[in-house]
């Protein structure tokens, strides 16, 4: 009996699709720190609130998957892959920002850790989605 493993066939990206994935994704992540630091003080981090701003994380992500998948002329499974590489990017950038640089995010450890965690549950959306929109483009 053989183990038959099924392969998608995902077009490698070139550098320039590298070098636009990249750019996106380290520019939406500091998009996102400097809204997280404007929403925090108003309480968008804290309780009932916290799952709002996770929520609204859903369709606002939305258009930049688009604008990725337009700017760096991704198709299909490319997708999913070019968003993995802005968000390795968002990651590298929060995790510095997160460890040298936290009073971008605003002041207190609350508001630092309530922007870490919010730009996390970003990522893991961000990845869905493309994961999702991928797939529905490629059919």
């Amino acid at each position: 009996m053989s183990n038959s493993v099924s392969s998608t066939h995902i077009a490698p990206l070139s550098h320039r699709q590298i070098a636009i994935s990249t750019l996106l994704g380290i520019a939406l992540w500091f998009l996102a720190a400097i809204i997280l630091r404007a929403v925090g003080p108003m309480g968008a981090l804290d309780g009932t609130a916290r799952a709002i701003t996770f929520a609204l994380i859903f369709p606002g992500t939305v258009p930049f998957v688009y604008l990725l998948r337009w700017a760096a002329q991704l198709v299909g499974d490319q997708l999913l892959m070019g968003i993995a590489i802005g968000t390795m990017a968002a990651a590298f950038c929060d995790g510095i920002a997160l460890s040298w640089l936290p009073s971008l995010y605003g002041d207190g450890v609350a508001q630092l850790a309530g922007s870490g965690a919010t730009i996390l549950w970003g990522i893991g959306v961000v990845l869905l989605l493309a994961l999702i929109i991928g797939r529905r483009g490629a059919k």
